[in-house]
């Protein structure tokens, strides 16, 4: 790979190292018995597809600090995208998501496998979450076996228990806010924690620390990716609800129904007035979310101008990231990339 930033070729070259690492690994499951096939079936699913945004990330924090590319440091940034397989498992059977990538996610998928069975969709919710818990475990184990010396991976292992430890934290608050009074601050603190440091300042660091990175490096890392960390989360909101599901291979109704705790949703609340606020908790208190409830949620939002606040703030976080890392020293292959990579980031369809 050259100095030029190719997301194509670099994407291709991910891919192929997660399909045939992930392909195997579900051959060796299905193999124990024929009965695990189906589960076999939702782990290369699981990876089918994806933008490989933290891999890219983990690879440019190595790049940054001065390191060639490497097939080893490849499959190291690899294990990321393991990471956020799992995260995604587990996140859609906690919020009970139909689609993700415009196919069913794995806890609908699996229904078929335990069809006529007694608690037929509490046995599929449950193949489900062990999917995904050996997604996370193959991510240490690709990252384990990547390659690279055992002094550099060394480096990076106590970065591998924050990233779980915050990952989980941010889950646990969604969870726990999900419901209470809408608010500004705690939705961005979910956001952060949830989605943000684990899709670019936690890879940065990886890949920072595999290469040796310095203190003043890896202090540069997290202040130009937690803020577009968050600026990603924050497109995501928006895409959730405003978004083309044709492109956005999700349901729209899935913020809303789930009554998630949202910047967009707490923006909009703040605004309101007392007329507005009832007519969200009307719509937000149905059991189900149909159009005509996400129509009435689109209206108060557009009209108070809640999207554009957002837009604000994902617009603010990324001069707030492109800031930080203009401040650093680092390759201009490394600027460069980063640069496109934020902007990829925050300025998506999809």
């Amino acid at each position: 790979m050259t100095d030029r930033w190719d997301p194509t070729a670099f994407k291709r070259r991910v891919d192929e190292e997660l399909h045939h690492f992930v392909a195997e690994e579900a051959d060796q499951l299905a193999a124990i018995d024929p009965l695990l096939s189906p589960v076999a079936e939702q782990l290369e699913a699981a990876v089918a597809s994806g933008k490989r945004l933290r891999a890219a990330f983990c690879y440019w924090g190595w790049r940054a600090v001065g390191q060639p590319d490497s097939d080893a440091l490849l499959r190291a940034a690899a294990s990321m995208e393991l990471v956020h397989a799992a995260a995604v498992v587990h996140d859609d059977l906690i919020d009970d998501s139909p689609i993700r990538h415009g196919r069913p996610t794995p806890h609908v998928a699996l229904r078929r496998a335990v069809r006529g069975r007694p608690r037929a969709n509490a046995a599929a919710r449950s193949l489900a979450m062990l999917v995904g818990d050996l997604l996370m475990s193959l991510a240490g184990q690709l990252f384990a076996t990547s390659g690279l010396p055992a002094a550099y991976l060394a480096r990076a292992r106590p970065l591998w228990s924050l990233m779980a430890r915050e990952l989980i934290a941010g889950e646990c608050l969604e969870i726990l806010r999900t419901g209470a009074g809408p608010d500004t601050g705690a939705s961005l603190k979910v956001i952060r924690y949830k989605t943000a440091k684990y899709t670019v300042e936690q890879p940065l660091l990886i890949g920072g620390a595999l290469a040796g990175a310095g203190e003043r490096l890896r202090e540069g890392f997290s202040a130009y990716g937690l803020p577009l960390g968050e600026a990603f989360q924050l497109r995501d909101d928006l895409l959730g609800l405003f978004g083309d599901p044709r492109r956005t291979g999700k349901a729209n109704a899935d913020d809303v129904r789930g009554h998630r705790p949202t910047a967009l949703l707490a923006e909009t609340w703040r605004l309101a007035d007392d007329h507005d606020r009832a007519r969200l908790r009307t719509a937000l208190g149905r059991t189900t979310s149909g159009e005509d409830t996400l129509d009435t949620v689109r209206e108060v939002m557009r009209r108070l101008k809640a999207p554009d606040r957002i837009e604000d703030m994902i617009g603010v976080r990324v001069e707030e990231a492109l800031d930080a890392l203009h401040r650093l020293d680092v390759p201009a292959s490394a600027a460069g990339a980063l640069t496109s990579l934020a902007r990829s980031a925050a300025d998506r369809a999809s």
